[in-house]
């Protein structure tokens, strides 16, 4: 497994190494039957890669980039981590940031935004 397989949260481990080394152009069905039960971590959760790209139904990926990016389109808000987290500086007096989610988006109810 190299460390090129993990990107924005998500991890693709010997899965990554797989489909790099893979011969495109591949159709989607032979993308599914030969890779579709590798596990693609996020967060700690898994998920296989025919649950997270099956739903697009592509005819066809011509190389590796097109999989890696309908991998990276269509992995949820679970492979961010905590939305909006940031380890840099506090918010300065007076700049009124957004604890946590998206705009519009409600906290879980009962727990407090830091």
């Amino acid at each position: 497994m190299t460390d090129d397989n993990r990107q924005l949260g998500v991890e693709l481990g010997e899965l990554g190494d797989d489909l790099e080394s893979a011969e495109y152009p591949m159709s989607e069905d032979e993308l599914l039957e030969r890779y579709g039960d590798g596990e693609i971590e996020m967060e700690g959760e898994t998920e296989t890669l025919e649950h997270i790209i099956g739903p697009l139904n592509e005819d066809e990926y011509r190389d590796y980039g097109e999989v890696e990016q309908a991998i990276m389109n269509m992995v949820g808000d679970e492979a961010i981590g905590r939305k909006n987290y940031s380890d840099r500086t506090p918010p300065a007096a007076g700049e009124d940031r957004q604890d946590e989610g998206a705009p519009d988006q409600d906290d879980q109810e009962g727990q407090e935004s830091f």
